[in-house]
């Protein structure tokens, strides 16, 4: 015997089976050489009449018409696998035998819709990537820096979470955060497909990882916003790829791996999905002691255009709402696993759409929960939204506020400048926000064409000036198919070009307008030092919690 077909196991039953990649396109008669009572049955793959062929004397009149055995020989031993395959069960009634010893014809039935037909690994590139060995250290030490960092690295791959969710039970899936991959060849499991998400800081891991689970004969899919605007970079180390939302096209990613048959490219960021048809993602794969939070999303899109935006805004070109009976669905499964959870909304641009989001909170008091969103300065603008927020366990938002000078947020926006527009109300909608118990994380982009020397300077005055709780600093980033990368490739201001592992937030690779590349490097660490020592983020914290209380004592006595 010199190949091995396919072979599938019951989740109800763990005998050892064969592994389904050694199968071609059809699979061929095998006849026993040591036990000739028991010979062996096989069938073409592209069966097409009913039955299967069965040449165990009498077998159909000792075990009925509801049963079907078909065996293929196991190397060196006399044990049997038992087979099947997709022309197979719609030919076949409603049983199918579970192998045994030939010598003790030790068989057992198992219904069809028990069968494992697929094992699949969901492999998420997860984790914080930082090439500048110094600023990596000094993330390592700051507080403020540190805790944040965490937050990020700990989140689960959504993405993946939702096709498990969309994956009939007949499959076996498993889901695998990168850090738990051990290292050299060895990928656990032995798996059918694997499908890898990814983002660009992580992708040269990932097709390294593609290329290990290929070695071994496993078909490799990608997906993720890197490689949706990269597809033909990901070919060249996987099997096929998904371009745009995963939900429409996994059904059909799942039909053609069953019959080997992979195409190279599914999806579209035209796609048309809604979101309505979204699956509740499969967090009972998670070991909840991981994570410190677990992410919902209620829409994909965003009403504003940033140059630099990588986000969902990669994936799909328009902006979609998820119905509030979805989101309260993800959240209730989430509640089955986790008792008091927080949960981080994973939307571009939560809480723009305000009569949506104030019928979604009024369910949440009763749930118990604590929630994180990002979303736009626009929200202070609604004073009973912000209560509702604060009823329902809002314990922060994360506003882009992109930079603390008028000078950076011109033209910044590709539809109209509004966050140029809002910038006289950043101060005052901050204050409004954190008088309501609800802390602001101002995010800004260091490196904007805007920017001159004076920046960092300018960002620490306004963190200070406008008492933000919290605070995250980034490095302007061209990611691959942002109008940003096209603009400073044209204008041959990037420094290497298709070099994905600085595209980390934290990395330079442009040649800025206002200074020097040495400038934005050595002035960003000083920077951070500053913002994340542990002086000034205990003086952050204790200015609002001090705040807070004074509102709350001046509200009292009024």
């Amino acid at each position: 015997m010199d190949w091995i077909p396919f072979g599938v196991c019951s989740r109800r039953h763990s005998r050892p089976v064969l592994s389904r990649r050694g199968l071609a396109w059809w699979l061929c008669l095998v006849a026993s050489t040591n036990d000739s009572t028991w010979s062996h049955c096989a069938f073409w793959y592209w069966l097409l009449e009913p039955g299967v062929r069965v040449d165990i004397p009498n077998a159909w009149d000792k075990l009925g018409s509801d049963y079907a055995v078909f065996a293929v020989y196991s190397w060196g031993c006399d044990n049997a696998c038992r087979l099947l395959y997709e022309r197979v069960e719609i030919v076949l009634q409603t049983h199918l035998l579970c192998p045994g010893s030939f010598s003790n014809s030790g068989y057992c039935s198992v219904p069809l819709e028990d069968a494992v037909n697929m094992r699949i690994g969901l492999i998420a590139m997860s984790g914080i990537r930082v090439c500048d060995g110094e600023l990596l250290r000094l993330g390592l030490t700051l507080p403020g820096f540190v805790e944040r960092s965490k937050t990020i690295a700990s989140l689960p791959s959504l993405g993946l979470l939702t096709l498990a969710g969309l994956t009939p039970p007949n499959h076996d899936v498993q889901y695998i955060e990168m850090p738990d991959l051990p290292q050299g060849e060895n990928i656990p499991g032995d798996f059918d497909l694997v499908a890898i998400s990814s983002y660009s800081a992580q992708i040269d891991e990932a097709y390294e990882l593609a290329r290990r689970c290929r070695r071994k004969g496993i078909p490799v899919l990608m997906g993720g916003p890197h490689v949706t605007v990269l597809p033909n970079e990901a070919l060249q180390f996987c099997d096929a790829v998904v371009i745009g939302e995963g939900e429409p096209c996994w059904p059909e990613v799942l039909q053609d791996a069953e019959r080997f048959a992979l195409k190279q490219r599914y999806g579209s960021r035209k796609s048309n999905y809604d979101l309505a048809d979204s699956p509740v993602p499969a967090f009972e794969l998670l070991d909840i002691s991981k994570y410190n939070r677990l992410t919902v999303q209620t829409s994909r899109g965003c009403p504003h255009q940033c140059e630099f935006c990588a986000s969902s805004v990669i994936l799909t070109d328009r902006y979609k709402q998820k119905p509030v009976s979805n989101v309260l669905a993800e959240i209730d499964r989430i509640l089955a696993i986790w008792k008091h959870p927080f949960i981080e909304f994973a939307d571009d641009n939560s809480l723009v759409a305000r009569a949506y989001w104030k019928e979604l909170l009024k369910h949440f008091k009763a749930k118990g929960i604590r929630w994180f969103a990002e979303t736009d300065i626009s929200v202070a603008e609604d004073e009973d939204l912000l209560d509702l927020m604060r009823d329902s366990g809002c314990a922060q938002v994360l506003i882009g506020l992109e930079s603390p000078v008028e000078a950076g947020l011109h033209k910044l926006e590709l539809r109209n400048d509004w966050k140029l527009k809002q910038f006289s109300h950043y101060r005052d909608a901050i204050a409004t926000i954190q008088s309501h118990g609800i802390t602001v994380n101002g995010c800004f982009v260091i490196g904007l064409d805007g920017h001159t020397p004076d920046i960092f300077d300018q960002v620490f005055s306004f963190v200070r000036t406008a008492e933000l709780y919290e605070v995250q600093i980034t490095v302007m980033t061209p990611f691959p198919g942002t109008p940003l990368y096209a603009r400073l490739e044209n204008e041959g201001r990037l420094l290497e070009p298709r070099n994905w592992k600085k595209c980390t937030l934290f990395d330079i690779n442009f040649r800025p307008a206002g200074m020097s590349v040495e400038q934005l490097h050595d002035r960003f660490k000083k920077l951070v030092v500053e913002l994340y020592s542990e002086e000034f983020t205990n003086w952050r914290r204790h200015t609002f919690k001090e705040s807070l209380r004074q509102r709350r004592q001046k509200g009292a006595s009024s």
